[in-house]
């Protein structure tokens, strides 16, 4: 409508969220996917001459990227965001507070050292959350180098306040509110106990247009593993919704809230599910007083996907699980599905020479009713040089068979069938509950919980905090040594035991203070790394001086970590000022907007927990005889 048309009170933000940019970087075929996409969306952002970029979070898809992932994404951000185009919006808000936790807490356009044509605002997602003893993130490197605008990182864990970033260009006001990933279950526990607020301007509050970036789940995985839309506050106009991969970009009104909710979706197929097979977008938001208007962009460089499911037990004409070579009818029958959906894949690329050669291809077969599977690396052979994922086209499943409950009697002769359980994210932290739940009595948990075992096992996998299971051991036992000791119990075993088992069924049923306890352990287990690898590094160093050792070639991986860091201090040094004689670039002002910043109501100060200081080889020592 002529309403948005480009006018200098109209914003023009573009939208995208969980890019996953190092997804399957090894992998021969798909190893580029997630690059290629990436400098897509920032192209489009550059020829729509937008405003600005807003993204969703899991910009990264590893917690510790590597480096050719992190290159990779520097140099996008250079190529597509840095020149001499100005910045038509101010800031408003006490840009302090938006970027506290930032060494250089001010937007990156408005500092005088760099040329920033396109400015990117960014929230944290679950894969590249902060994490270690100083709590840094991927995006704080780029925040840092000024390429990005980290924000929505809350400074406490006990209670959150949301300060916006309040922009205005022309007499269109935006308050930018964002609220990086958070676990959903601590998430949702605080809106209940009313801990997280949002502050609002005090000025004219009504006449901002208030827009909301969050990182969580929205569909339901259990009882509170999830954020429901009606958690949050009903003066929001829309939100961005991030985390969810199917993409629902068109903005839909919550009846309740009366808010939109815009979910961008995945620019890049991470999990061969139904919802990932929808066509990637971004999209462009434009913002002219409270009115919005949100255009969809199809992205072009996004590998197609297809997928189809087979039942054989709805084919009895086709197949007889009695007949012997019923495995090769259902093979060759296999087979003339994926053909079909590679020509499908072929119609579909012959429009659009941007797309990857290979597609991904994903057949789901129901083998329910006495059916075997065949060999899926000997199918996968057949298409090694036609499909982007050979390996796993074939997915064979079961239903789970359940018996009809009825309430006055059972009828054992029906069968429900429940729906394959392919889509669902198996978390690590369920996984240990559930083998402890179901384990024999000798192997059960006695001192231990196994919500702290879960959440201890999940940061060993997922942030690779290697002593994370070691910590929250000798943090427990220690707090049950404490417990007994106060309690003067009894030197009998029997005793002992039975105020255990009760201290451990207090402790779970209060969640907050197995959460202080999980926390407590993690922050321990980072700075023992940190004292680790200060201990590492000065050998290296050591090591270095002692053999006169000159490191030559770089690697990310495959090397032992005292030689990596030793080659690393050895090298590079005294390389003199090289470069320096660049000439001056002028100065101009650029429209950079007003530098005097306006203090709002969202001026807080925040006051990071301490962390108790606490030996870590006391809890040790407790163990020894």
């Amino acid at each position: 409508p002529a309403l948005f048309r480009d006018d200098e009170d109209t914003f023009k933000i573009l939208i995208a969220t969980d890019i996953h940019l190092g997804y399957l970087e090894k992998d021969p075929v798909r190893g580029n996917d997630t690059f290629v996409t990436f400098d897509e969306i920032l192209d489009h952002a550059q020829k729509n001459e937008v405003d600005f970029v807003l993204l969703g979070g899991d910009l990264f898809h590893e917690n510790k990227p590597s480096r050719k992932t992190v290159h990779s994404c520097l140099e996008s951000l250079r190529k597509y965001c840095m020149g001499d185009r100005p910045v038509q919006f101010e800031i408003l808000s006490d840009q302090a507070v938006n970027f506290h936790y930032s060494k250089f807490p001010w937007v990156n356009y408005q500092d005088r050292n760099l040329n920033i044509s396109i400015p990117i605002f960014s929230i944290h997602g679950n894969h590249d959350d902060p994490t270690g003893a100083d709590a840094l993130c991927a995006l704080d490197i780029l925040s840092c180098a000024g390429l990005l605008n980290h924000f929505g990182r809350s400074a406490s864990v006990e209670k959150i306040d949301i300060s916006p970033i309040l922009l205005r260009k022309g007499r269109t006001k935006i308050a930018l509110y964002g609220l990086g990933a958070i676990p959903d279950e601590r998430l949702y526990r605080m809106f209940v106990n009313k801990q997280v607020t949002m502050l609002r301007p005090k000025e004219d509050e009504d006449s901002w247009f208030n827009l909301f970036v969050i990182h969580q789940n929205r569909s339901k995985h259990g009882a509170t593993n999830y954020i429901p839309e009606q958690f949050l506050d009903d003066f929001i106009n829309l939100v961005v919704w991030g985390h969810e991969h199917e993409c629902k970009i068109a903005p839909s009104q919550n009846e309740q809230q009366c808010f939109y909710v815009s979910q961008p979706g995945s620019s890049v197929v991470t999990s061969l599910s139904p919802g990932e097979a929808v066509k990637k977008h971004i999209g462009l938001l434009h913002v002219k007083g409270k009115k919005m208007k949100m255009q969809k962009i199809a992205l072009e460089t996004v590998r197609t996907f297809h997928m189809e499911d087979i039942v054989l037990a709805d084919h009895p004409d086709l197949f007889n699980p009695d007949n012997p070579k019923v495995t090769q009818a259902i093979q060759a029958f296999c087979m003339e599905k994926v053909e079909l959906m590679l020509d499908d894949a072929e119609r579909q690329r012959l429009g659009n020479p941007r797309q990857p050669e290979k597609p991904l291809i994903r057949l789901r077969v129901d083998y329910t009713g006495g059916f075997e599977p065949f060999s899926v690396h000997r199918f996968s052979q057949k298409y090694m040089d036609r499909v982007a994922n050979p390996k796993d086209i074939i997915h064979f499943f079961r239903h789970r068979e359940q018996k009809e409950k009825n309430e006055n009697d059972l009828n054992f002769g029906r069968l429900v069938s429940r729906p394959a359980s392919e889509g669902m994210t198996l978390r690590v932290e369920d996984l240990v509950k559930q083998y402890f739940q179901t384990a024999e009595k000798k192997v059960q948990l006695s001192l231990l919980t196994e919500r702290g075992m879960g959440e201890a096992v999940q940061e060993f996998v997922d942030k690779e905090e290697k002593d994370a299971i070691e910590e929250l051991v000798n943090f427990q036992l220690e707090k049950t040594q404490r417990f007994l000791k106060e309690r003067r119990t009894d030197a009998q075993e029997e005793k002992i035991d039975e105020e255990v088992r009760k201290f451990r069924e207090s402790r779970k049923k209060n969640t907050e203070e197995e959460d202080e306890e999980v926390r407590e352990a993690m922050t321990r287990a980072r700075a023992h790394r940190s004292e680790d690898a200060v201990l590492v590094a000065a050998s290296s160093d050591e090591e270095l001086m002692d053999t006169g050792m000159k490191g030559t070639g770089d690697s990310d991986d495959g090397l032992p970590a005292t030689l990596s860091r030793g080659r690393g201090r050895a090298r590079g040094r005294a390389r003199g000022a090289r470069g320096q004689n660049s000439t001056a670039r002028g100065s101009s002002q650029r429209g950079r907007g007003s530098t005097s910043r306006e203090s709002s109501s969202s001026s807080r100060t925040y006051k990071p927990v301490p962390a108790k200081n606490m030996s870590i080889m006391d809890g040790r020592s407790a163990i020894c005889p």
